[in-house]
């Protein structure tokens, strides 16, 4: 996770805003960036996001 953001409210953003505009889910936009899902997902959910499958989006 490097090239990602390391505040965890930018992070959310970036996502969010990668997953709207280039991939089409998580899935994807983790093997594109090397993360794997559940890493990607603790992090932001022990910032107090949670992943919503439904709308493609963390909040």
């Amino acid at each position: 996770m490097d090239i990602l953001p390391k505040d965890p409210v930018m992070l959310m953003s970036f996502v969010n805003m990668k997953l709207r505009d280039e991939y089409r889910t998580l899935e994807d936009f983790c093997a594109v960036y090397g993360l794997k899902e559940a890493d990607l997902k603790a992090r932001l959910e022990a910032a107090g996001f949670d992943w919503m499958p439904d709308i493609r989006q963390f909040r």
